[in-house]
C-alpha cells in the first residue's frame, strides 16, 4: 500500500518536472524507484520506459506547440532514432553488469549536472 502512495508522488513530481524542464524518466523516475521503492536498476529502467510510452508529455507538448516552442522536424527525427537507439540500449543493458550500469548512470547524471551548473 505504501508503494502505491510512493508511485503517485513519484508520478506527480516527475510530471511537474517533465512539463517544467523536459525531464522525468532517467533523472527522476529511475532513481526514485531504486531508492524509494527498492527496485533493481533494470526494473526501474524498464518501468520508466513503460511509463513514458503512452503519455510522453502529450498535453505539455500541445501547450508548447501552440506557443511555437516545438521544432517538429527535430522531434520527428529524434523520435525515430530514439526508437532505434532504445532497442540497442535495452539489449546492451542486459549485457553490462548491474554494478557497472549503476556507476555509468551516476557518472552520466554527474556530468549533466556539472554541465548545467557551470556550462553556458
Amino acid at each position: 500500500m505504501s508503494n502505491i502512495i510512493l508511485f503517485i508522488v513519484i508520478g506527480c513530481i516527475a510530471g511537474i518536472l517533465s512539463g517544467l524542464f523536459g525531464i522525468g524518466g532517467g533523472v527522476i523516475i529511475v532513481p526514485a524507484l531504486i531508492y524509494l521503492c527498492g527496485f533493481s536498476q533494470l526494473k526501474a529502467q524498464g518501468t520508466s520506459l513503460a511509463i513514458l510510452l503512452p503519455p510522453v508529455g502529450i498535453l505539455a507538448f500541445i501547450d508548447y506547440y501552440k506557443k511555437g516552442h516545438v521544432d517538429v522536424l527535430a522531434g520527428i527525427l529524434i523520435c525515430i532514432f530514439l526508437v532505434i537507439g532504445s532497442v540497442f540500449g535495452a539489449k546492451l543493458s542486459h549485457v553490462i553488469p548491474i554494478d557497472m550500469m549503476r556507476k555509468l548512470f551516476g557518472i552520466l547524471m554527474a556530468l549533466i549536472s556539472i554541465k548545467l551548473i557551470f556550462g553556458k
